[in-house]
């Protein structure tokens, strides 16, 4: 079962580790719960070990997941979780550490000891709504709640605070120490156009993990040929948006300069919540753009949710620029971090 942890988000070996429980074995997970300086894994980072000694994931990229591995045989033996502690490698004394000067702590526990987690959690993942395990550390007690699950717990604005920015962490609150492992759903790219810009776009998005889809109903662009690696619809955007269920994880951005193709998914995006609008053209263009969309009743609110001219101000050339521009921007709102929109776009 052991396999690379690049090709597995820790929500899918979440999912896994269901599965395996499901299938018979005897299941451990391990989570990164804090971690100091140089770390090779993020906190909320899993690996999940069976009774057999097979796992998947990864808390420190390979230093320590051996010693992890040896720990979490006897928690599934034991029922009893245990909080490990790694510093730095120590070469003349063989002890097992981490190469890269950090240090991490990482949580193990059996699945069997709440059975009820796992089942609610990769539901919620499932249906694309962020989620969050929420544990006592001495009790080992766990929640799992949804952003409208939050009411009046000691830890509410922590909890807010994860959900906004799908960072996990370890929470002080009513004398009590939680550990918040929050999982949001990936983010999605819906890219209107299948242009020049896409293509690059497209790709770099890949790179950071987001999910893209291109949109184009013009069959000539819309080819896989010109996008071997990406999904694309040749479809108009009435038809193909909305089985791609828009929601507030999912980045738009309209790149045709066709008022026909890009003023009718942006009608359907505004709607749908989504975290990024951006649309190409000059201020002149996107001007009238807004007239045209406030004539069709896009609140003045909505309106100025939308980026344009669209991109970081990097001073983007080349399509390949401007998508970097336009990643930049996207990952920067996602980040909460503001930016200034690129002012060279092309003037139409």
């Amino acid at each position: 079962m052991s396999t690379s942890p690049n090709l597995f988000t820790d929500a899918d070996i979440l999912a896994e580790a269901e599965r395996w429980k499901r299938a018979g074995y005897g299941v451990a997970i391990a989570t990164v719960v804090e971690t100091w300086g140089s770390a090779p894994r993020p906190v909320g980072s899993h690996l999940i070990i069976d009774n057999e000694g097979n796992f998947l994931g990864s808390v420190s990229g390979g230093c320590v997941e051996g010693a992890v591995i040896s720990e979490a045989l006897e928690v599934i033996e034991s029922g009893k979780a245990k909080l490990l502690e790694f510093g730095v490698a120590d070469e003349t004394a063989w002890r097992v550490g981490l190469s890269c000067g950090g240090k991490i702590a990482v949580r193990v526990e059996s699945v069997a000891e709440q059975p009820w987690v796992l089942p609610e959690v990769n539901a919620a993942v499932a249906a694309r709504e962020a989620v969050a395990i929420v544990t006592e550390l001495e009790s080992g007690e766990s929640l799992v709640l949804t952003p409208d699950q939050i009411g009046k717990q000691h830890y509410a604005e922590e909890l807010r605070e994860a959900f906004r920015t799908g960072r996990s962490g370890i929470v002080e609150a009513a004398g009590m120490t939680f550990f918040i492992n929050v999982h949001v759903p990936p983010v999605k790219l819906v890219i209107i156009g299948a242009v020049h810009i896409s293509q690059a776009l497209a790709e770099m998005a890949r790179v950071v993990g987001l999910d893209c889809v291109i949109v184009d109903p013009r069959t000539a662009f819309a080819t896989p040929e010109r996008f071997p690696q990406t999904r694309v619809i040749a479809e108009w955007p009435d038809v193909a948006l909305p089985p791609l269920g828009l929601d507030r994880y999912t980045a738009f951005v309209a790149l045709t300069h066709d008022p026909k193709i890009d003023d009718p998914a942006i009608l359907h995006a505004v709607g749908k919540g989504c975290f990024y609008l951006g649309t190409l053209g000059s201020r002149k263009t996107h001007a009238k753009r807004l007239e045209r969309l406030a004539a069709a009743g896009v609140s003045e609110a909505d309106r100025t949710r939308i980026h344009a001219p669209i991109g970081l101000d990097i001073g983007a050339v080349s399509p390949a620029e401007i998508a970097v521009s336009i990643l930049g921007e996207i990952i920067a709102t996602m980040r909460q971090k503001r930016r200034s929109p690129v002012s060279n776009s092309p003037a139409a």
